[in-house]
Formats: structure tokens, C-alpha cells, sequence
């Protein structure tokens, strides 16, 4: 009979879907145990942070885990109920309901697969990273800031927890918080919050400590996930409350798993597969909209502990996920009994571990704009729960920032050669934003009978640009003056071949094209 430790040879190989290594069987699936005991928790914490049953957490991280681990862009990578993904559901939740949020999760699989299919990861780096250190500190602050309803007595009441019940809650806490910055100055073998989490369950258990626990919030007792179609009107009008939410939700995922599948890279020296990452993360969310998940996205904590415990391999990501089923299957009462106070410590370290620290740092190297879409985003994470709408209003200021600030490089260098023929050479690029400043270049009733606008060090970018081209050609034309445009590259060159159907191009001379890459 074969032993672990013969599994465990480093000659052993396996190739788990076109996926060839060696794979150390010890230390996959002592990763995949271990991994698991740290996602339970803070799976338990999201859900329960966004008003979700906690069962829907733990079928979330099981989902997750299990498709992006067999399918996903790379081996080692860990998935789950993550709280950026959670937190841009809360608002849906608060004002349509559960039944929606199953849609909206859906619903961002499907984006995501299909930006996967269509290669379109790449684009994930629009997000700028003013708009994320914006999103990720705003999400601390509200991940920290949820923990204080923990305080409060069990039920719907809303009554804060007073007396012998608050200082047994708060030094719960407390001792929770210390253990996990204490233990890593000991030993890193084992997660410092899985080590809190037992040592106040023990605590508890061992001296009876009355406190508020995951069964006083709801059961986590359950089977498989079962299958269940939304229960929503599927109507126009549901899929404008649902898709604004979906679609930061998947931007945010796939941000969250592609910085994390970089991180990997970078960490075992291979290359993994953006894309596939992608239609797998997207794939495992739209069966979380069908089988009562609150959807996720690869897990950089996670995932760092599985790297750290020695795993390269699918295999760890498969066993932390099949722990999770058999948790939910069978140990649904020592899940029930485990301390609030110990996953409100956790989630307390889980904030300010997420907060950008270094955002401090650069600050005062940063432009002002960025300073100030950074902080923007972050309020309106903060004060009005709506991420959707932060990560929206962030990326326009950019993109109308960068716009502006490009808009102002456009010059223009003059002179009149020994023919008499007078040359603009433009720099910059010609777009809606520069056009007004392009056009102010150009003295048409005091230039010479031929003028040349040479665009050696500039291109022709969009329809704007080509209007405003056409229109300084008509007049010219019309004070009866050649002109010629110079160096235009290929791409402008075909966009003004294009436009020919809308606008009148066929005025603009270059006999220069032949020469245009001869400079």
C-alpha cells in the first residue's frame, strides 16, 4: 500500500489539467487543510458582514475554491468568499434582497467568462492606481468600521451589549487581536489567526465563557449546495438595478485576481494565464449565482499561505475546498459554536491589513488630482456604500484628468522654408480634448499660398481629430490656399480613409506619404 511519504517524493509528477510539475503530496494537502481553516472564518465573517446567512459564505468559498483551483490560469492560486467582491454586494442586498444579489453575482460571471473569451484581462489596467488604493482603504475602513454591530445583543433589536457581556466581548477580542500579532514572532508555521480562532475557542468551551456565537447569528448546518434560479423578475428593470453591480463586482474580482495571479508569478518564477483565470473565476461565480454562493475571487492571504506551506500544485486548492464541503456536511455544530469575538478580531487584522499604509507614504509625491480621486473614492466607499458608483466616478475623473493633461501637450513648431512654403510640425496628440488648442495654431488668412502641417511627432487619434483636420482644410481652401499633411502614420491614415463615408477627406494632398518613415 502506497504511504504519504512515498507520495510525497520529488519525483512524483502529475498533470492535472495541462498543468506538468512535481507536486510534493505532503505538502499539498497539509496546505489545503490549513488554507481551509483560514478561509472558513473569514468567509463566515463576510457574509455575515453583508447580512448574508453564513452558509451562503461557506458555499461560496467551496465553489470558488473547487472551479478556480481545477480550471484556473494557475496552480496555487486560492479563491474564495473574498470581502472586496462581498462589499460591493451590500448595498444590493440592503435594499433588494438576497434573491438579487444571486442575480448580480451571476451576472458578473457571465462578464467575467466573457472578458476571458474575448482576451480582454489585459484591459483590467484601466482601474487606476489612485481609483484602487481609493477602493482598497475605503473597504478597510468599512470591513473595520461593520465589526462594531458585533457589539451589539442578539436578534434584530439593535441594543449595544452593556455590563459583564460587553468587557467579555471586548477582552475577547482583545486577546484575539494580540494572539495573532504575537504568534508570527514564534513561528510561522501555522496562520496566527487559525491559532486565535482555537485558542478562544477553547478558552470558551473550557471555562464556559457565556458569549455571542455563529449559531446565535444563523445555522450553518447544510448539505450540498442545492441548485435554485433567482427568484426575480427577469425584466429590463431588474437587469438595470442588477448590472451595475455585477460589473464592479467582476472588474473588482478580476482586478483582485490578476494582481494576485502577478504576485504568484513573481513568487514561483512561472507564468500563469490571465484569460483562463478569468472564465474560471467567471465560471465559478455564475454557479454561485445558481447554488446559494455570494460569489469571490482569488484570495491574496490565502493564497500566500499556501504558497508559504510549500504548495505549487492544484492539488491544495482541491483539498481546501473539498474540507470545506465536509465541514458544512458534517460539522455544522462545532461551526455553530465557534466565538463571534474571535472572527471580529480576525476581521479587525483583516482590515488593517488591507489598508494601503503605503498610500500615506507616496502621498506627498503623488499629483493632486490623483490625491484627490484617492480620497473621493474612498468616501463615497465609506459614506455611502456604494462601490459601484466610487470605482464609476473614480475611473471618469481619471480618464478626464489624463485627458485634460494630454490635451495641453499639443504644440505646434513654425517656419516658412527658402520656397516660401510654410511647415507646421505638430507635436502631441490630436484629439476631441486638443483640438480647440490645435486649431488656434494655425493664422490661415496671413499664411502663404502652401502650407505643410507635418504630423512626424503627433497622430491623428479620433473622429474630433478628423473633423478638425477636414474643417482647417475647407478653410484653407476657401482663402484659396494648398494644403498638404506630412508623416502621417498608418493607423491615422486609415482612420482617415474610413471617415471618407462621413466627411470630406478627399481635399487633404500628401504627396509625402512615400516618405513617411525616411526622417
Amino acid at each position: 500500500m502506497t504511504t504519504l511519504k512515498q507520495l510525497s517524493g520529488v519525483n512524483t509528477y502529475l498533470n492535472l489539467f495541462d498543468f506538468k510539475q512535481k507536486v510534493n503530496y505532503k505538502n499539498e494537502i497539509l496546505a489545503g487543510l490549513t488554507v481551509a481553516m483560514t478561509m472558513m472564518p473569514e468567509s463566515l465573517s463576510f457574509a455575515i458582514l453583508a447580512g448574508f446567512p453564513p452558509l451562503v459564505g461557506l458555499y461560496a468559498a467551496f465553489i470558488m475554491g473547487l472551479v478556480t483551483a481545477v480550471f484556473g490560469g494557475r496552480p496555487g492560486l486560492i479563491s474564495g468568499g473574498a470581502g472586496a467582491t462581498v462589499i460591493v454586494l451590500i448595498a444590493l442586498m440592503q435594499s433588494h434582497g438576497i434573491e438579487y444579489v444571486f442575480a448580480a453575482v451571476a451576472l458578473a460571471g457571465l462578464i467575467q467568462i466573457a472578458i476571458g473569451l474575448f482576451k480582454l484581462a489585459k484591459f483590467i489596467r484601466l482601474v487606476p492606481q489612485p481609483v484602487m488604493y481609493g477602493f482598497v482603504n475605503g473597504l478597510a475602513v468599512i470591513i473595520f468600521m461593520s465589526q462594531l454591530n458585533q457589539f451589539k445583543e442578539p436578534g434584530n433589536s439593535g441594543a449595544w451589549l452593556t455590563g459583564k457581556p460587553l468587557l467579555i466581548m471586548a477582552s475577547l477580542v482583545a486577546l484575539t487581536i494580540a494572539i495573532i500579532l504575537i504568534i508570527p514572532r514564534f513561528t510561522k508555521a501555522v496562520p496566527a489567526s487559525l491559532i486565535a480562532i482555537i485558542v478562544i475557542f477553547a478558552v470558551v468551551l473550557g471555562f464556559g465563557i457565556e458569549t455571542k456565537t455563529v449559531s446565535d447569528i444563523a445555522s450553518v448546518a447544510g448539505g450540498f449546495p442545492p441548485f435554485h434560479v433567482p427568484d426575480i423578475v427577469f425584466n429590463l428593470e431588474t437587469f438595470t438595478i442588477i448590472a451595475p453591480y455585477a460589473l464592479v463586482m467582476a472588474a473588482v474580482g478580476l482586478t483582485e485576481g490578476l494582481l494576485t495571479l502577478n504576485l504568484v508569478d513573481e513568487m514561483t518564477a512561472t507564468k500563469g494565464n490571465g484569460n483562463r483565470e478569468s472564465i474560471a473565476q467567471g465560471g465559478a461565480n455564475l454557479l454561485n449565482g445558481f447554488f446559494f454562493g455570494m460569489g469571490g475571487c482569488p484570495m491574496i492571504a490565502q493564497t500566500l499561505v499556501n504558497l508559504s506551506a510549500g504548495a505549487r500544485a492544484r492539488l491544495s486548492g482541491i483539498i481546501a475546498s473539498l474540507t470545506i464541503l465536509c465541514v458544512i456536511l458534517f460539522g455544522a455544530p462545532v461551526i455553530g459554536k465557534l466565538p463571534i469575538a474571535a472572527l471580529t478580531g480576525v476581521m479587525i487584522m483583516v482590515a488593517i491589513g488591507t489598508f494601503e499604509w503605503a498610500s500615506f507614504r507616496i502621498i506627498n509625491k503623488m499629483p493632486k488630482q490623483d490625491i484627490f480621486v484617492g480620497i473621493l473614492v474612498a468616501a463615497i466607499t465609506i459614506f455611502l456604500h456604494n462601490l459601484a458608483l466610487a470605482v464609476l466616478i473614480g475611473v471618469i475623473i481619471s480618464a478626464l484628468v489624463f485627458a485634460w493633461e494630454s490635451a495641453k501637450r499639443i504644440r505646434a513648431r513654425k517656419f516658412v522654408d527658402e520656397k516660401g512654403v510654410k511647415h507646421y510640425e505638430i507635436y502631441g496628440p490630436l484629439f476631441f480634448a486638443s483640438v480647440t488648442a490645435f486649431n488656434e495654431k494655425f493664422d490661415v488668412s496671413e499664411d502663404p499660398a502652401e502650407v505643410v502641417i507635418d504630423f512626424k511627432e503627433s497622430r491623428i487619434a479620433d473622429m474630433s481629430a478628423i473633423e478638425a483636420v477636414n474643417k482647417l482644410t475647407e478653410r484653407y481652401r476657401a482663402a484659396g490656399k494648398t494644403l498638404h499633411l506630412k508623416h502621417l502614420s498608418d493607423d491615422c491614415r486609415k482612420l482617415i480613409k474610413n471617415a471618407e463615408t462621413v466627411i470630406d477627406v478627399n481635399l487633404i494632398e500628401d504627396p509625402a506619404y512615400h516618405v513617411a518613415t525616411e526622417r
